[in-house]
């Protein structure tokens, strides 16, 4: 699995469906197709990342 949003292949699982990124240091959750990312505030909180649906994909690291 890649990350959706710099495609870094250093992926954490943290939660059913969501995931930590030590690339780039977003958090993404993952349903069905249905992708969000989000930036870890400095206080913990989560802010959403707005993206266009067609700009995120998983990718598998195949090429």
């Amino acid at each position: 699995m890649r990350c959706p949003h710099c495609h870094c292949r250093d992926i954490g699982k943290i939660g059913a469906n969501q995931y930590y990124c030590w690339g780039c240091f977003k958090e993404f959750n993952v349903s069905g197709d249905d992708i969000k990312v989000y930036e870890v505030a400095e206080d913990g909180s989560l802010v959403a990342v707005e993206y266009s649906p067609d700009s995120l994909e998983l990718g598998t690291g195949t090429v």
